[in-house]
């Protein structure tokens, strides 16, 4: 066989890493530009009400805005519906690239529920979200380090909390004006243009008229001319029973060097934090160096003890077996709980499966944050199709282990893990309802869940499991003894808590960096894009798993402890504990959660995240050591 050339996998290495970091930048599959002509009607559609403090997104006119004569909801993938948007048109409608000076887009009059609700969610900070040609509103956000790039917020305020002229009370005030700023890159050949920015500047102003007119309403606190403010007109719009308030609108158009492809790169750099890529390349370094200490250790370690027990067999030297070669009687005795054992592997490979494609699609770019709920949506559906190798891979091992009810097992792999999150999920979506939230995922919605749980991955899990079944058994590499062999007394670091407590520190603090930024992409309403470098991360995840569950497997086999099915298993699979405890710890350093409705939600999805994980990182770690411990036992010369 001849050798590889070294010097060609360090660059690839690196285009990987620059192409899909910066996978954003380029055409987006799925997503295709629109074409405007001067004159063209632009209609913008509005989404949830959202917020970080209560995390329970409601329906735009949840609140008293203005409503079109009739309401059309935009189609929705399934992704979008998990996620609570509620996409609908709206009263606000421009002429592409002609200006709108001050435009009135309704009056309204609060009753006493409709100011009650506005006050509560300026309370607990909401953001409206609209979209126009599938790019989110933005406001312009001043950066912290006074540098002149400019940084986008999602969406604009509902109103604000503030003392005027002199009041001693805090008041409500409504952001009832609205200036949009349109940013297009135009066509150099045609009169064509495209949408590539969407910003606007909300303002609170107590609109005044002296008559109004239905047909064609004015009020003098817009000058017509300018499009700006009049001086003096200043007084913000109070929110309180029987207040009116006037909606009011402004557009303007600018044209933009920024071409179509890269119109999302500015709302990709909302989280604004350039220790993001130092950090996740030196924790990638760490751990790389970590494990590569710890496979050569092992290596080296391991070639010697084969070397001696098959020097001693060739000498005949009438020495006592010691170490690991001394348990080969028991190793392969199948241990206790193996049918569950058997449904969590099974369950394992379903979850690496879909991670690792949809991983796939994100990287060639199909899973963008421009193509919203895609993420979620390949999620659901690449879990569904992945039943087949659920049934598979635990059927495979339930005839290892001799089982013989293949039926109750197939059944078990298919019903356990989506029952206990679906439980939890419906729970969780019952304290949404409750609350009157868009969020909680509709009738219809769920019942589609049902019927993909029940009508594609059920069966698909049986076909797996049929097909593992009718497989031959795996061979065991030696004979087990009728007798279990006793085991001596441990010493207290290789007691099964420490051991598997120890296990999980290193795999998870291959993933707690990015981590993180994934947890802010989810509470803190910020995109997550880096897709290349969560794949790096989640290689060295396995990498991880897989090397400290064999060490550790190692020094439980040499200490001649054979029990090691389910502890290889919960070694890799105890990170899981470490991600819910920074979980927790995230909780009550950054978000400001204060609703106890609210605080269920975030840990009863964290719980759901941590379970997932364990399976995924248990399964990882048990192959790993199913490996080694069939690589050594058939290494070595036994009677």
């Amino acid at each position: 066989m001849g050798h590889r050339n070294p010097g060609r996998v360090v660059p690839l290495f690196i285009v990987v890493i620059f192409l899909t970091s910066s996978a954003h930048s380029f055409y987006l599959p799925g997503v295709a530009p629109r074409d405007f002509q001067t004159g063209d009607r632009l209609f913008v559609k509005v989404n949830k009400l959202s917020s970080t403090k209560t995390q329970l997104p409601y329906d735009y006119y949840y609140l008293k805005y203005c409503k079109p004569e009739t309401i059309e909801n935009s189609a929705e993938n399934l992704g979008e519906v998990l996620r609570g948007d509620r996409i609908e048109n709206s009263v606000y409608k421009f002429e592409m690239r002609h200006e709108t000076p001050c435009k009135v887009a309704c009056r309204m009059k609060l009753d006493a529920e409709a100011a009650k609700n506005f006050k509560e969610k300026i309370d607990d900070e909401y953001r409206v979200n609209m979209i126009l040609d599938n790019l989110p509103v933005a406001v312009i956000r001043q950066r912290r380090d006074g540098s002149p790039s400019t940084t986008y917020e999602h969406g604009f305020r509902v109103g604000f909390k503030g003392n005027y002229a002199g009041s001693k009370e805090e008041k409500y005030f409504i952001n009832n004006h609205l200036s949009f700023k349109v940013m297009y890159h135009k066509d150099q050949e045609m009169d064509s243009a495209r949408i590539v920015g969407f910003e606007v500047t909300p303002n609170s102003i107590n609109h005044e008229y002296k008559e109004w007119d239905e047909k064609n309403p004015q009020v003098s606190t817009c000058n017509q001319n300018t499009k700006n403010l009049v001086q003096g007109s200043t007084v913000p719009q109070e929110v309180d029973t029987n207040k009116e308030v006037v909606f009011t609108y402004d557009v303007t158009f600018k044209e933009s060097d920024i071409k179509w492809a890269s119109r999302w790169d500015t709302y990709l750099l909302m989280n604004d934090d350039q220790i993001h890529w130092f950090s996740i390349i030196n924790s990638l370094m760490i751990v790389l160096f970590l494990s590569g200490m710890v496979a050569m250790i092992m290596m080296r370690t391991l070639y010697r003890d084969i070397a001696n027990y098959n020097q001693l067999e060739t000498q005949d030297e009438a020495q006592e077996e010691t170490g690991w070669k001394l348990v080969h009687g028991d190793v392969f005795r199948a241990p206790i709980n193996s049918g569950l054992l058997c449904v969590y592997v099974g369950t394992g490979v379903q979850v690496f499966a879909m991670t690792l494609v949809t991983m796939i699609f994100a990287l060639l770019g199909f899973l963008s944050p421009s193509n919203r709920g895609g993420l979620m949506t390949a999620m659901v559906l690449l879990w569904v199709f992945m039943g087949l190798f659920a049934g598979y891979f635990s059927a495979r091992l339930y005839k290892m282990f001799k089982g013989t009810e293949w039926k109750r097992n197939t059944l078990k792999t298919a019903f356990m893990f989506p029952g206990i999150l679906f439980a939890v999920f419906f729970v969780l979506n019952a304290l949404i309802w409750g609350e009157k939230s868009s969020g909680a995922v509709p009738f219809g919605t769920m019942f589609a869940l049902v019927c993909l749980w029940f009508g594609i991955s059920v069966p698909l899990v049986f076909v797996g499991s049929y097909l593992g079944f009718k497989k031959p058994a795996i061979e065991d590499p030696v004979k087990t003894n009728k007798i279990p062999r006793q085991i001596p007394e441990q010493a207290w670091y290789m007691k099964p808590i420490f051991s598997i407590l120890i296990g999980g520190i290193l795999p998870f603090g291959a993933v707690f960096i990015e981590l993180f930024f994934i947890l802010t992409s989810i509470w803190l309403n910020q995109f997550y894009y880096i897709f290349g470098f969560l794949f790096i991360v989640f290689v060295i995840l396995i990498i991880t798993c897989a090397e400290i569950t064999i060490v550790l497997c190692y020094f439980q086999l040499c200490s001649e402890d054979y029990h090691w099915w389910w502890r290889a298993y919960l070694t890799a699979g105890s990170s899981s504990l470490y991600l819910f405890l920074y979980s927790v710890f995230y909780f009550f350093t950054k978000l400001e959660i204060t609703k106890l409705v609210s605080g269920i939600l975030y840990f009863g999805y964290m719980l759901i995240a941590s379970y997932a994980f364990f399976v995924l990182t248990g399964t990882i770690g048990f192959y790993a050591c199913f490996w080694f411990v069939r690589k050594i036992y058939s290494s070595v010369k036994i009677d």
